[in-house]
C-alpha cells in the first residue's frame, strides 16, 4: 500500500466509514496479503464494527509477520477490554507497552484494569512508567514510537532536532544514544551518554545505558567499575547485582559471577534471564553439563523463554528430546511469541529438525528464522559490494607500498579473519594454545576506527573512508596503530603476541597494514557451500546481517573472494590463507605452516588444541574443546535441493573452482 492510500484510508477511518475501509482492505490483500499496514487498519475496522474474532484473526496474521506491532496488541487489548475479558486485556496492553512504549493509551488502559484488580506493585510500576512517557516532550515521544516501528532514521532526525534546542536533556540524549546503539555507532552512543551521566549522576537508567554501551565497546574494566557504582547503590538490587555479574564475566571472574547468579536465584528462584546467564558462563569456562542444566531449568519453569531453547542448540552437541520438540513446536505457534523468541526458537528448531535428518522440516526453520532478522534489517546487498570496490580502488599497490613501515611497528597483533562459521575459533584455539600467544575476543577495535574514519555529524552519515586514507599523514596511522596495541592491552594475559580473531576485519586489511605494518594476518578459508550454508543456519548475536538470505551471503562470499584476491595482490606475501578442510586432513602441516607464517617455533600443545582450557565465546565453544572431526564439511550436502539460489548467488567462476554443480 503506497503512502497516499494509507492516508486516503486513515482519513476515512476517522470519518466513521468502517465498512467500506474494511472492504477496500480486503481487496488489497487479495493483491498482497502481507501488507502489514493494511492488516492493521482492517483490524481496527472490524473492532469498530463489533467483529471482535474476526478483528482478532486479523490481529494473529499482523503479529505473525511482525511479532512485536505495538499497535496490534493495543487493538488487541481494546477488543479484550470490551468484551469483558480483563485478563487477556491487561496481558495484551502489557505486551503493547513492551514493544511500543509510547503508546500512553495502553498504559492508561492498563493501569485502569489492574486499579481494579488492586495490585500494589504493578500499580506502581504502571504508574511510574506511564507518568515518565506523559512527561515526555512531544518530539522524544514522537521518536520513542518511530523507533519501535523500526523507523530509526526519521527518530534521528527528530531527537536532533530537539536537542538542539535542548542539548542537556538526558532523556533526549538516552534516546538518541539507544538509535546510536541500534545503528552500531557506539562512539558516539558512550559520548551521549557519558555526558548524560555528568548531567544527572544519580540517574540509574542512564548509568545502566552507559554500562551497556560499554560492554559492546568491550570496554569491560571500565564497565564493570561502572556495574560497581551501580550496585553500590542498593546491594540488594537484583538487577544490580545481575548487571555487576554479567561484568565480571566480561572480565574474566566467572567464579564471581556463577557466585553472584546462585545468590539472586536464591532470592528470586527459576528467575529465567539469571538462570540463561548462569548457563553462559558455565558454558563459557566448559561446564557443558552446568550449562545444560540451567538452560533445561529455565524451560521447566518458562517454557517460553525462546533463548534457552536456543543456548541449548548453539551447544552444537546438545540433542533435543521429542518433549521438548513437542514444546518448541507449541510456542512456535503462540501469536503472542516476542520477535526475539520466535526467533530463537525456529532456530532451534531447524537444529532439533536437522538432527533428526528431517531436512525438509529443519530448512523451512531456517529460512523462516531468517526472514523474520531480514525483516528487521536495513542490510543491502548492492552498498556491501560497493564498499569492498570502493576498498580496492583506494587501497591499491601504490598507496601501500608508499606508506609501508609509515604505521606503528609493533609485532604483536596476530588477525584471523574471514568469514564467520570458516574456521576461525579452530585457528584461534590452536594458536593461543602457544605459550607465546593470547587467545582475545573477537576485537572490535579495527571496525570502530573505519567507523570513525567513516562518520560526518550524523549517527547515520557516511563518509570519508577509505578514501581518507590517501589523506592521513604518517603520524596519524602511527597513533592509530599504537592506539589500537594500548587499547586491546586489557584483553592480553602477558604473552608477546595476541589474537583478534573479528572476521569482519577483512574488510579493512589495508587500514590494518598502514596503521600496523608488522600484523600477521591469516585468512580463514571454508568450501563456500559449506561455509555459506553454516552461516545462514548460524543464529549470530549481531554484525552478520548478510546471512539472512541464500543470495546474501552468496554475494558476500563472491564479494569476499574477489576482495582478499586483492589484497593478495597489493599486499604479496602479507597474507596467509588457511583452508578448513585441509586444517581437518592434515592438522600437523597446517599448523607448522601458521607457525612459521607468524615466526613462532612449534608446540606440541598447538596439535593437543583440545585440552587448552580457556574461556571461548563464539558459538564454535564445545567444538574446538574437542579433536578435530569432519562431522560438518559436507552437512550442506543434506540441504543442497534448497540452495539453488545460493549457488546462483556465488558465480560460475567459484562455482567451477569449486566443482560445485
Amino acid at each position: 500500500m503506497n503512502i497516499e492510500t494509507q492516508k486516503k484510508l486513515q482519513t476515512q477511518v476517522s470519518n466513521g466509514e468502517y465498512a467500506s475501509v474494511a472492504q477496500s482492505c480486503e481487496q488489497l490483500l487479495n493483491q498482497d496479503e502481507s501488507d502489514t499496514e493494511v492488516l492493521y487498519i482492517l483490524a481496527v475496522c472490524q473492532r469498530y464494527l463489533g467483529q471482535s474474532n474476526a478483528a482478532l484473526d486479523t490481529l494473529n496474521r499482523l503479529k505473525a509477520l511482525l511479532p512485536e506491532h505495538g499497535r496490534a496488541f493495543q487493538e488487541e487489548g481494546h477488543i479484550y477490554r470490551d468484551t469483558n475479558q480483563t485478563d487477556l486485556a491487561i496481558r495484551a496492553y502489557s505486551l503493547a507497552c513492551q514493544y511500543n512504549p509510547a503508546l500512553l493509551a495502553s498504559w492508561r488502559a492498563q493501569l485502569n484494569l489492574i486499579n481494579q484488580r488492586g495490585h500494589p506493585r504493578q500499580i506502581a510500576f504502571v504508574k511510574s512508567k506511564l507518568s515518565r512517557y506523559e512527561q515526555l516532550p512531544p518530539p522524544l515521544l514522537a521518536a520513542t514510537d518511530l523507533v519501535a516501528q523500526g523507523k530509526v532514521l526519521k527518530a534521528e532526525e527528530f531527537c536532533r532536532k530537539f536537542l538542539s534546542v535542548n542539548p542537556k536533556h538526558v532523556e533526549g540524549m538516552r534516546l538518541l544514544a539507544d538509535i546510536g546503539t541500534r545503528l552500531g555507532v557506539m562512539d558516539d552512543a558512550e559520548i551521549l551518554l557519558s555526558n548524560a551521566l555528568a548531567f544527572e549522576p544519580d540517574n540509574a537508567d542512564v548509568q545502566i545505558d552507559y554500562i551497556s554501551v560499554l560492554r559492546k565497546k568491550q570496554k569491560f574494566e571500565l564497565a564493570a567499575a561502572e556495574a560497581e557504582k551501580l550496585l553500590a547503590r542498593d546491594p540488594s538490587n537484583p538487577q544490580y547485582r545481575s548487571i555487576y555479574a554479567i561484568e565480571c564475566m566480561q572480565t574474566g571472574r566467572f567464579d564471581e559471577a556463577i557466585t553472584i547468579f546462585d545468590s539472586i536465584l536464591a532470592d528470586l528462584p527459576g528467575d529465567p534471564a539469571t538462570l540463561t546467564s548462569k548457563g553462559h558462563a558455565l558454558k563459557t569456562v566448559g561446564q557443558y553439563t552446568g550449562a545444560t542444566d540451567a538452560y533445561e531449568e529455565v524451560l521447566e519453569r518458562t517454557p517460553q523463554h525462546g533463548e534457552a531453547f536456543y543456548s541449548l542448540a548453539n551447544l552444537k552437541t546438545y540433542t533435543f528430546s521429542a518433549e521438548q520438540i513437542l514444546a518448541m513446536e507449541k510456542q512456535s505457534q503462540d501469536p503472542n511469541l516476542s520477535i526475539s523468541d520466535r526467533t530463537y526458537v525456529t532456530f532451534a528448531l531447524g537444529k532439533a529438525y536437522e538432527d533428526r535428518k528431517d531436512y525438509s522440516l529443519a530448512f523451512n526453520q531456517y529460512a523462516h528464522g531468517n526472514g523474520l532478522k531480514k525483516r528487521q534489517s536495513r542490510y543491502s546487498s548492492e552498498q556491501m559490494l560497493e564498499e569492498f570496490e570502493e576498498q580496492k580502488r583506494i587501497c591499491t599497490s601504490e598507496l601501500l607500498t608508499r606508506r609501508h613501515q609509515t604505521g606503528f611497528d609493533a609485532p604483536d597483533p596476530i588477525f584471523i579473519l574471514g568469514l564467520p562459521r570458516a574456521g576461525s575459533t579452530l585457528l584461534e584455539q590452536i594458536l593461543a594454545s602457544h605459550s607465546q600467544v593470547d587467545g582475545t575476543l573477537e576485537l572490535p577495535n579495527i571496525v570502530a576506527l573505519s567507523h570513525r574514519l567513516r562518520r560526518g555529524d550524523q549517527i547515520t552519515a557516511t563518509s570519508k573512508y577509505p578514501g581518507v586514507l590517501t589523506e592521513l599523514s604518517d603520524n596519524e596511522f602511527k597513533d592509530m596503530g599504537e592506539a589500537y596495541i594500548r587499547d586491546t592491552q586489557i584483553h592480553r594475559s602477558g604473552a608477546p603476541f595476541f589474537i583478534d580473531k573479528m572476521p569482519n576485519n577483512f574488510r579493512h586489511i589495508g587500514l590494518i597494514k598502514l596503521i600496523l605494518p608488522n600484523a600477521k594476518i591469516i585468512d580463514a578459508r571454508r568450501h563456500p557451500m559449506s561455509c555459506c550454508w553454516s552461516g545462514f543456519k548460524q543464529l549470530f548475536a549481531e554484525g552478520q546481517e548478510f546471512t539472512y538470505s541464500l543470495e546474501d551471503i552468496g554475494h558476500y562470499y563472491r564479494g569476499y573472494i574477489d576482495l582478499m584476491n586483492h589484497w593478495h595482490l597489493v599486499l604479496p606475501g602479507e597474507i596467509l590463507t588457511v583452508n578448513h578442510g585441509q586444517v581437518v586432513d592434515n592438522l600437523e602441516g597446517e599448523v607448522r605452516r601458521m607457525l612459521d607464517f607468524c615466526g613462532l617455533p612449534f608446540e606440541q600443545a598447538c596439535l593437543d588444541f583440545h585440552k587448552t582450557e580457556r574461556s571461548v565465546r563464539t558459538p564454535s565453544s564445545e567444538q574446538v574443546r574437542q579433536p578435530i572431526f569432519r562431522d560438518s564439511i559436507d552437512a550442506w550436502q543434506n540441504f543442497e535441493a534448497w540452495l539453488d539460489p545460493l549457488k546462483e548467488a556465488l558465480g560460475p567462476d567459484i562455482r567451477e573452482d569449486y566443482n560445485i554443480a
